[in-house]
C-alpha cells in the first residue's frame, strides 16, 4: 500500500536521560496523526539511509517505521500507523487497569522503550524517567520521589533487566509498588517469574514484535482486538496494531503482511508456537532458531528451561547450534557463570533431556551476545561457541 507521495522519513535521535524529553513534541504530533513519518534512531546512529533515490514505500503514512530486532537477515524498519499504535496503547491500557505514565527504563528508539513513552503521552503524562545506576539507594531514592507523584504507574523491562533489580531489596520494593511490569523482548523462565512472584511484583510476560506494536499477547492471551493463530507450527497475529509494511521494502512486505477481503490485517511470525484448548499461546522459539541435529529438532528453549532449573538462580544461559561434519549440527550452550563444571551439567540434564537434546558442549563466557535489548544473537552465540574451548 506505497502512498501517493514520496516523503523523506524523518530520523528522530531518542536520547539517553532527561535529554528524551526533547523529542516529547515531535511524538505527540505523530500521535495526533500530523507530521512526517518518523524513524526512531539510537543517539549514537551516524547513518541517514533514507536518500530520494531509495525505493519509496510507505513513506507518506503518519507514524513510526520502528527497527526490527530480528537475530538473522537485513533489518527492517516496521510501519506503524497511529492507529495501529493508538489500537495497542488502547488494548495495554484496557488490559492493565487504565490509562497512566510509565517508568522508562529501556532505549526509546527499541518498540518497547518507545511504547512507554507513547502511552504515558496518551494517558496525559510524561514518560517517568529512572536516575542512572537504579539499584543504587540514591537513584531509588530520587525515583520514589517521582513515583510520589502518581497513585498508579506502569513498567517494562526485558527479562535480563530483573535479576539485579530483585536481589536489590530498595529496587524490588520499587517495582512492588508498579499496577504492572511487562516484561518481554525473549523468553521469562520458570525460575524469574518464582522470584517476580515471591517479591509480589506483578509481572506480565509479554509477546510480540516491531511488527505488531510491541507486545500483543500477555501472559499467553491476547489483548483485545489481537488474534493469534498457528499454521503448520507457525504462529500468525492478527488484528489493528499490525504494522503496514516493512520501508522501502515491499518484496518483503507481501511476504510476511496481508490483509483479508474485511480488511483484517494479518502479519506471519518466524515463531513457532501452540495453542492450548482455552486459546491461550506458547511460544517455543524460532523457526531458524531449531536445531537439527543428527535428523532430531531440538529447541533452544527446551534446552535452556533444563539449564535454567540445576544452575544457581538468575545464571544467564543460552543454546545454539555449532555445525558439524558429522551430525549436521551439535547442541551447543553458552553459561555465564565461573564454576561450571560442564561433564556435571551434561549428566544432570541427561535425566530430563533426551540425549540428543543434551549440550555437546558447554562453555563458560563473560556474556551473552544481545541483539536488540536483551534479546540473544544466535548468529553471533553459534559462533562463539564454535570457537570456544570445549
Amino acid at each position: 500500500m506505497p502512498g501517493a507521495r514520496c516523503d523523506r522519513p524523518h530520523r528522530l535521535r531518542m536520547p539517553a536521560g532527561a535529554d528524551i524529553l526533547e523529542v516529547l513534541p515531535a511524538l505527540r504530533t505523530m500521535l495526533a496523526g500530523t507530521g512526517p513519518l518518523l524513524v526512531p534512531v539510537a543517539p549514537t546512529d551516524p547513518a541517514d539511509p533514507y536518500e530520494a533515490t531509495a525505493t519509496p514505500y510507505l513513506r507518506d503514512i503518519p507514524g513510526v517505521a520502528v527497527g526490527t530486532s530480528g537475530s538473522t537477515g537485513t533489518p527492517k524498519r516496521a510501519v506503524l500507523p497511529t492507529a495501529a499504535l493508538h489500537a495497542s496503547i488502547e488494548a495495554t491500557h484496557a488490559r492493565l487497569g487504565g490509562p497512566a505514565p510509565w517508568l522508562l527504563l529501556l532505549p526509546g528508539h527499541h518498540i518497547a522503550g518507545l511504547q512507554v513513552i507513547l502511552r504515558s503521552l496518551a494517558a496525559g503524562e510524561e514518560p517517568i524517567l529512572a536516575p542512572a545506576g537504579l539499584t543504587t539507594e540514591a537513584a531509588i531514592t530520587t525515583l520514589a520521589g517521582a513515583l510520589a507523584r502518581t497513585p498508579r504507574w506502569y513498567t517494562a523491562v526485558v527479562p535480563a533487566q530483573l535479576p539485579p533489580l530483585l536481589e536489590d531489596p530498595v529496587a524490588a520494593a520499587t517495582l512492588r509498588r508498579c499496577a504492572a511490569v511487562l516484561c518481554g523482548g525473549a523468553a521469562v523462565n520458570a525460575d524469574l517469574r518464582r522470584r517476580a512472584e515471591a517479591a509480589e511484583i506483578r509481572l506480565i510476560a509479554t509477546y510480540g514484535m516491531s511488527e505488531t506494536a510491541g507486545g500483543c499477547v500477555y501472559d499467553g492471551t491476547p489483548l483485545d482486538g489481537v488474534t493469534a493463530e498457528v499454521t503448520d507450527g507457525r504462529i500468525r497475529l492478527g488484528g489493528p496494531t499490525i504494522a503496514a509494511g516493512y520501508l522501502d521494502d515491499p518484496a518483503r512486505s507481501a511476504a510476511v503482511f496481508t490483509r483479508e477481503p474485511g480488511g483484517a490485517a494479518w502479519f506471519t511470525t518466524d515463531d513457532l508456537g501452540a495453542l492450548d484448548v482455552y486459546g491461550r499461546l506458547s511460544v517455543h522459539g524460532r523457526r531458524d532458531d531449531v536445531i537439527i541435529t543428527g535428523g532430531y529438532k531440538v529447541h533452544p528453549a527446551v534446552v535452556e528451561a533444563a539449564l535454567a532449573a540445576i544452575l544457581p538462580t538468575g545464571t544467564q544461559v543460552a543454546v545454539a547450534g555449532v555445525p558439524d561434519p558429522r551430525w549436521g549440527h551439535l547442541v551447543a550452550a553458552a553459561v555465564v557463570l565461573p564454576q561450571v563444571h560442564p561433564e556435571d551439567l551434561r549428566q544432570r540434564l541427561a535425566q530430563t533431556l533426551p540425549r540428543y537434546a543434551v549440550p555437546r558442549r558447554i562453555a563458560v563466557v563473560a556474556a551473552l551476545p544481545l541483539i536488540g535489548p536483551g534479546k540473544v544473537d544466535r548468529i553471533a552465540l553459534s559462533a562463539l561457541l564454535a570457537a570456544a574451548d570445549p
